[in-house]
């Protein structure tokens, strides 16, 4: 099974996609790849400057990623209760050259913050509109307290939230294979 997976963030110390790290390699006989939103980095959408970028290279090339996925892994980082700015950017230009973007692509949502909340907002939000782009939502888990449940080396360390996840992660793998 390819998985691809990043968190939905720019930030080079992205909690999210540490955290969609640690989940992506969680799943047996995958073949992972974590992508890095810096890599696609594109100037802010608007109509007008649409013919001049709709054929960049970021464009085709994170498309070309996710269509090459069996399974999505994506932990959605929050700003001021939405989408990060990167991300949401990233999604608008995505989406003007392929509208159903996740075209069927099965997916499991996840999200974290160093808050109470994990992050919900952003996650809620992508439970509502991805499956407007065609995903298939499979599952999603939600982090609270980052720092306090998530060590660089061990991954999650709060038993009770990660056996939820690795139930999660193993009702899935047995879905798809």
């Amino acid at each position: 099974m390819k998985i691809i997976a990043f968190g939905a963030s720019s930030s080079i110390h992205s909690i999210n996609k540490k955290l969609a790290t640690f989940t992506a390699n969680l799943f047996k006989d995958a073949e992972v790849e974590v992508l890095d939103l810096n890599h696609y980095e594109l100037p802010v959408f608007s109509v007008d400057r649409e013919q001049e970028f709709v054929q960049s290279e970021g464009i085709s090339s994170f498309i070309s990623k996710l269509e090459k996925a069996d399974l999505l892994v994506i932990s959605m980082a929050e700003h001021n209760g939405n989408f990060t700015a990167a991300f949401k950017n990233l999604l608008d230009w995505t989406t003007r050259v392929k509208l159903k973007l996740f075209e069927n692509k099965k997916m499991l949502l996840l999200s974290t913050s160093p808050g109470s909340r994990g992050g919900l907002s952003s996650l809620n939000l992508a439970l509502e509109r991805f499956p407007r782009h065609g995903a298939v939502i499979l599952d999603h888990f939600s982090l609270p307290f980052f720092n306090e449940n998530f060590d660089e080396n061990s991954g999650i360390i709060n038993q009770e939230l990660k056996i939820i996840l690795v139930e999660k992660v193993r009702k899935i793998e047995s879905s798809i294979s």
